[in-house]
């Protein structure tokens, strides 16, 4: 126990609080949002329990008996799940102090307040997860403390504790890697940076990080993945939002991971613009062990990602798209293909060069249905262009509604989402194929055949689709 907490506990004698921290959903991964102030917490002397209900029912007892439940909002999807939550944690427990935390929990302050949370924290939530637990162990437990001490954003640095996971389940009931030339690998999830220093319009980090991004210090991640590779972890992805923000420390770690244990293979998310300014380090990841990079290209119209304020351009998207096969590396870009200015024509513009650059197994089938997110704090918000569609704040769906111009295009976009939900168990062609049929027949074309591309066989991709704006299922609603 380091000496900070141990003065901080002679100061306050209280009994230590017992805490609940919940995930509803956190992409198909052990949550690092969980483990990681797990180990604060339990540094300080807390009784934590850690509840991931994307895997395992919602501990009842736990909450009964709770003075503090804290529920980690890493995404809108986590969200949208929590909130269903609340009425029944209220009723298990209702005098525990009710917190959300995690990077959707600033952005809907208002209105978590209004059902009844006590506290928020965004941002490096750690510290205040702490300072929280330090309040009601010295002031008494409870929903009756005082008003919110902790910032509700903290962008302090941190020096992290190595993530506590014994409480969570097995890495092998989370998402796995599904690699044809090596099988079925089970998967660990660390992360090395928080926050990003771009500030893409559309961005959920913007908002809470507002150009800025804070490191996990080295040592902690390479530990963390030591932990995880000795539960069977054999492959590894890094959660930052982009992981060249500090591409510094990156290098190290991959290199220092690869190193340790050459036989362990990860996967990051880069920018197209990152992809680019940094292409001489492309050989080097894919050396190191790396299998795939998500990037955020989001559209492949250049006055799309001019509005969104990406960075890039459908010629660097395609120039980086040569650069990663090159160098031995799988591009997995994600796209919002639906939004206010979209059009059919671009739609299947869209189609035609995923087609072009031989890229059609690369792209999880999802990523051609999202639509547009306007969540509160969205700097799209703050552009003239898109009041014209703004039909005004769903509380429900935790987004402004808008309408496309275009009655086609939003028909559209849900047969799309009726194509990718109903074909799960076909690969990712068959499923492309349905799409290509009806965006051609939306434009009133017909639509030509698709050869087989060269990854007919397969690419390496986690078995649950990388996306954070997509409507949660009935499934996952019952769950929690």
């Amino acid at each position: 126990m380091s000496i900070e907490v141990q003065n901080r506990m002679q100061r306050n004698l209280g009994p230590r609080a017992k805490v609940v921290l919940l995930s509803t959903y956190e992409l198909g991964h052990q949550p690092f949002g969980l483990a990681s102030p797990a180990a604060w917490l339990h540094e300080a002397g807390a009784q934590v329990t850690c509840n991931d209900l994307a895997i395992d029912p919602l501990d009842e007892e736990a909450i009964a008996n709770a003075d503090l439940v804290a529920l980690y909002l890493p995404m809108h999807t986590a969200t949208r799940l929590a909130i269903n939550l609340i009425p029944r944690l209220k009723a298990l427990n209702s005098k525990a102090h009710l917190c959300f935390y995690g990077l959707y929990a600033p952005m809907n302050e208002d209105y978590l307040r209004s059902l009844g949370a006590d506290t928020i924290i965004g941002g490096e939530f750690e510290s205040g997860l702490l300072a929280l637990h330090e309040r009601l162990s010295s002031n008494g437990h409870g929903p009756s403390l005082a008003s919110q001490e902790e910032p509700v954003i903290g962008l302090a640095k941190q020096s992290f504790r190595i993530p506590e996971r014994e409480g969570l389940p097995e890495l092998d009931r989370y998402a796995h890697l599904v690699w044809p030339k090596d099988g079925r690998r089970t998967v660990g999830y660390t992360e090395a940076t928080r926050g990003c220093k771009h500030l893409c319009r559309h961005c959920p980090v913007v908002p809470v990080y507002a150009g800025r991004f804070r490191v996990v210090q080295a040592e902690v991640v390479m530990e963390d993945i030591r932990r995880q590779i000795a539960k069977g972890a054999r492959h590894i992805t890094f959660g930052d939002p982009d992981f060249f923000n500090g591409v510094g420390h990156a290098t190290r770690i991959v290199r220092a991971l690869h190193a340790e244990f050459p036989e362990v293979t990860y996967d990051v998310t880069i920018k197209v613009e990152h992809l680019l300014k940094h292409a001489s380090l492309l050989k080097m990841l894919a050396e190191t062990g790396c299998l795939f990079v998500t990037t955020a290209a989001e559209s492949v119209d250049d006055g799309m990602l001019e509005r969104l304020d990406k960075g890039h351009s459908r010629a660097d998207f395609v120039r980086a798209v040569g650069l990663a096969r090159d160098t031995g590396l799988t591009l997995a870009p994600t796209f919002i293909p639906f939004t206010p200015w979209s059009s059919l024509q671009g739609y299947l513009d869209l189609l035609r060069l995923l087609v072009e650059l031989d890229l059609v197994e690369q792209v999880a089938p999802v990523q051609l249905a999202i639509r547009l997110l306007l969540p509160k704090g969205s700097l799209l918000l703050d552009t003239t262009e898109i009041k014209r569609f703004i039909e005004g704040f769903d509380k429900a769906a935790l987004s402004y509604r808008w309408s496309h111009p275009d009655p086609r295009v939003d028909r559209l976009q849900r047969t799309i989402c009726a194509l990718v939900e109903g074909g799960e168990a076909q690969g990712r062609r068959e499923i492309f194929r349905g799409i290509w049929q009806s965006a051609h027949e939306a434009c009133g074309v017909r639509a030509p055949m698709i050869a087989e591309g060269s990854g007919a066989n397969g690419v390496p991709h986690l078995s649950e689709p990388w996306y954070c704006c997509a409507e949660p299922t009935e499934e996952q609603f019952a769950r929690v």
